[in-house]
């Protein structure tokens, strides 16, 4: 059994019809789809907010890159366009870590870096994955709730959760 934990990010067009394409395509191997939230942006780039998820995922047949392979034809079909470091996105699908028969999967290709190496740094992802999984360890770092403790407190603050934005189809807020 191969498990992920995506992060799914879209600051640009219809920001919530983005992040609701890929919870409809992995609708086959959908474990877990958190609580959307809108942030601010990350980076220090001026763009417009984002509307930011994890969703957790799990085929016994797919492997790291597999899911990253994934991801990347998601946000093609999204048009995504990679001008800019941190810069505006129609969407952004992380693979943010990989477990395999429970283990950690860890990665050093520059391509697909596991865990991903920005998530302790955000609570744009911690607060998400929390929500869908609330014993989450990241592997090498520890306990996904204490490197969300160790963040200075008005970066979780300033997150909104946005109820009235399911992401499953059908869903009511």
């Amino acid at each position: 059994m191969t498990r992920a934990v995506l992060s799914l990010g879209s600051n640009l067009g219809d920001r919530i019809t983005h992040l609701r394409a890929v919870v409809a395509d992995m609708t086959d191997v959908l474990v877990a789809v958190s609580p959307v939230y809108e942030t601010a942006p990350w980076g220090g780039v001026e763009q417009p907010d984002f509307l930011n998820a994890v969703i957790v995922v799990d085929h016994p047949a797919a492997d790291a890159w597999a899911w990253l392979r994934r991801g990347q034809r998601l946000e093609q079909a999204a048009h995504r366009v990679r001008e800019q470091h941190w810069g505006p996105r129609t969407l952004d699908v992380d693979v943010v870590a990989v477990f395999d028969g429970g283990r950690d999967v860890v990665s050093d290709d520059p391509e697909l870096l596991l865990p991903h190496p920005g998530t302790p740094e955000r609570a744009t992802v911690l607060v998400p994955w929390l929500d869908v999984d609330p014993g989450a360890v990241l592997a090498g770092r520890g306990p996904v709730r204490a490197l969300l403790d160790a963040l200075p407190p008005e970066d979780a603050a300033g997150m909104r959760r946005r109820d009235d934005l399911p992401l499953r189809v059908g869903a009511t807020p």
